[in-house]
This record gives structure tokens, sequence and C-alpha cells, in this order.
């Protein structure tokens, strides 16, 4: 079956694509709304909200939401990004109706019960604790902050402990009310559904949801800069970073194949030259993402604290060698068959497949179709992507450090070198 669309009085958007060989189903409700929709009193609420949508609601308590999902054999989770918050889960075919009833209930109306607002305020401590433990934690949200400082796009998604601290139900009833109203919000299925099922489902239990404007995200402006954190760690952790197309941009395809080339495999350029000829680290790996404004591209490494210059000196002579000579048909011809792959598995993963519908009706307004995406794939050219390079290394770059390194003055005269490249580039 190809994929149906509907859209309520309401604004919200239903979309299933349905398979008749599988028999269970996965089913979401995607938000247009994360982190970067946050005022700066509000840093981290998105993610408190997410937290507390499983601890109980006018009709269900906490204990009740995990039996009844759990008793028929489902799942329910949720996750926070910057741009949008998702709650999902996966039942069998005939317990569609139980999964989008629970899905519903925590968004429609949850309890924020004052008990279970101070145990999750407690978890989401230790969860931004641990990740003050993890350095490839610590090493991302460094760099974030440096691409976009000082906006809600450069924020950490968790929050801060100051400001977990600081939330009360007031502060969630109201980012909710804000936000979570149809026109900004997706049910996507995919799997074993029935598109009019899911439609009289979804009319049934969103009909309530406003049908008002969500609030525009606060712009994300990339500026770039360099920060290095000296925790002791065994290993250092570094990403490098520029601005990058934002996911609507005719480049953001090129970003996508130039990051498979330079590091996105076994046979890219970062991998074969850092780690298997001189073995500088054990893990290195390019990869773009986008927004709805920018983007960044960005390059991630963990080495020892003696090699860490080193390894910088070897990604900017292959940066400068992208810029500069490009990329041969063999290697785009890999990385485009990479990135089909990836497409085309996504398919085979229901949960998967509602996740990209979400995603495009949230980005595009609409859902595209594997052709379509392929065709982006494979109309990128050589050309197009020594530009992009050429245009990334014009960018100021984004650089964070996480642990010892031991030839400082040369990391940072390299470091240094790179807004040089920049300049020449540009």
């Amino acid at each position: 079956m190809s994929v149906e669309l509907s859209r309520l009085a309401n604004g919200l958007t239903v979309v299933s694509h349905e398979r008749r060989d599988v028999e269970t189903v996965s089913l979401g409700i995607w938000v247009g709304a994360g982190s970067r929709s946050e005022s700066p009193s509000e840093h981290g609420v998105a993610h408190f909200l997410e937290h507390m949508a499983f601890k109980g609601t006018d009709r269900r308590s906490a204990q009740a939401i995990a039996e009844e999902i759990e008793a028929v054999g489902g799942e329910l989770n949720a996750a926070t990004g910057i741009d949008s918050t998702a709650y999902y889960a996966r039942v069998l075919r005939q317990d569609l109706g139980l999964a989008l009833d629970l899905l519903s209930d925590i968004l429609l109306a949850p309890r924020f019960d004052r008990t279970e607002l101070s145990r999750e305020r407690d978890v989401i401590l230790q969860e931004i604790a641990s990740s003050l433990d993890s350095p490839e934690d610590m090493v991302f949200d460094l760099v974030q902050e440096m691409a976009f400082p000082d906006q809600p796009a450069g924020r950490p998604i968790l929050g801060t402990a100051k400001s977990v601290k600081g939330f009360r139900a007031t502060h969630l009833s109201a980012y909710l009310a804000a936000h979570y109203c149809g026109p900004n919000m997706v049910l996507a299925a995919a799997g074993a559904v029935d598109h009019g099922t899911l439609l009289d489902e979804a009319l049934r239990r969103l009909g309530p949801l406003g049908s008002g404007a969500a609030p525009e995200p606060a712009p994300a402006i990339y500026r770039g800069g360099v920060t290095r954190s000296d925790k002791p760690f065994e290993q250092t952790h570094l990403v490098l970073a520029f601005e990058a197309p934002p996911y609507r941009h005719p480049d953001y395809f090129a970003s996508q194949v130039f990051a498979g080339a330079l590091g996105g495999g076994m046979s890219s350029r970062l991998f074969q030259e850092v780690r298997e000829r001189r073995a500088l680290c054990y893990s290195i790996y390019a990869f773009a993402s986008g927004l709805s404004d920018s983007g960044m591209f960005a390059i991630y490494a963990a080495c020892g604290p003696d090699r860490a210059d080193q390894l910088l000196a070897v990604v900017r002579d292959e940066l400068l060698r992208a810029a500069d000579s490009g990329f041969s048909e063999d290697e785009m011809a890999r990385v485009k068959a990479q990135l089909k792959m990836g497409l085309l598995a996504g398919l085979e993963s229901a949960s998967a497949r509602a996740e990209q519908l979400a995603r495009h009706i949230l980005i595009h307004g609409r859902a595209l179709s594997t052709g379509e995406l392929i065709e982006k794939v494979e109309s990128v050219t050589p050309a197009d992507v020594q530009r992009l390079a050429q245009g990334l290394l014009a960018s100021p770059i984004s650089l964070a450090s996480v642990g010892p390194i031991l030839h400082v003055a040369r990391f940072d005269g390299l470091a240094a070198k790179f807004t040089l490249a920049s300049s020449k580039a540009a």
C-alpha cells in the first residue's frame, strides 16, 4: 500500500504506510517543538515534559500506564530533540486503539503530580550528572554551544542542574499549551495499520487538540568558536564543525554525500588515513545534521592525549584536499550506495518508517517518496560536493575538545590554521 495522508479540522496531520506482511504497528505523535523552542527561563523544560509524559494522567497512574502497554506486549517511549519531540509506541495490530488512547491521554491530560515531578526531577539530575561523566556527550554539547552561542539551538537539551531544579508544574503546562497544538503535530504509523481505522481513532482521541499556531522557534545563527575542557579522561575527544546547509536547502543532500565520502565508513578517507594508515585513533567519523534554518557538518574522533595535534593536522589536510581536488566517481558511487541502502533499509523497519514520515511532514509539509529521495542522492555531482567543501571551509570553525592534550601549543596552532584556511577558501 502507498502512503496515505489526512488532516483533522484542528490541523493535526495523520499519515500512515500499511504493510500487510507484518503483524505489529509502530505509531507515534511527533511535535514540531524541542529545546530550541524554549525561552531562557525554560531551558530543559521540553525534555522534562517528555519525561513526565508517562508519570500519570487524569485517568491513569504511572504504574497503570506501564501495566496497560506491557499487558499487550507493547512498548512506549519518547525522545526530545532540538527541533522536535516524539512520543511513540509499538503494539500488535489489534492494539492500535489502546496505544493511541495511551499516547493521546499522556499529551492531553497529564497530571503533573507533585510527588512524581519531584522524583523525575531527581532522575533528570542524575541524567545530567551522567552526561558530565561521558566525554562524548560533553564534547558534542560543547561544540553545539560554540556553533550556536547564547541561543536555544546551542544549549544542552537536558538543561542544567539549576534550571531543572527550578521547574514546577506551571512551567510544563505553559510549554505544553503553547506548542502542543494540532498544526504543530503529526500522528504517524507504519506496519499493520489501516488508514481509515487510524483516522477514526485520531478523530475520537485527538480531536480536542487546539488548532492555534505554535510560536516560531528562536533562530539558529551559526557563529563558531573554540573551547577545551581539561577534565581528566583516558582519551582526548574532539569535534570539529562548520556551518552546513539546513535540511530544506538544495545542498542538503550534497552535505550528506560529503560526510559519507570524508568519514562515513571504513572506505572513507578519514578512516583510511587516520586509523588504518596512521593508527592515530580507534574511532573517527563525519556527519551532517540540519535544522530548519542552519546546520552543522562535524567530524568526531577520540585519540590519545599525545596524538591530538597529529590527528587535527591530518583532518585539516583531508579537508583541504577535498576542497582542492574533490572526490572521484568511484568514491561518490560508494557513498551513494551506502545512502540508498540506509534509505531502503529504513523501509523494512516500521518504527523507522513512521519516524521518517513524521519528520517529512514536519520539515516539508508532505511525505517524500523513496524514489524522490533516491533521485536527490543520485543527482549530487562531484562538483556539488567540492563546492560544498570549499564553502564549509569558508565558514568559521567550531572546535571542542574534552580530555588532556599533551602538545597544547601545537594543537592550538593547528586550530588557528583552520581560520586561515577558511579565509583562503573564501
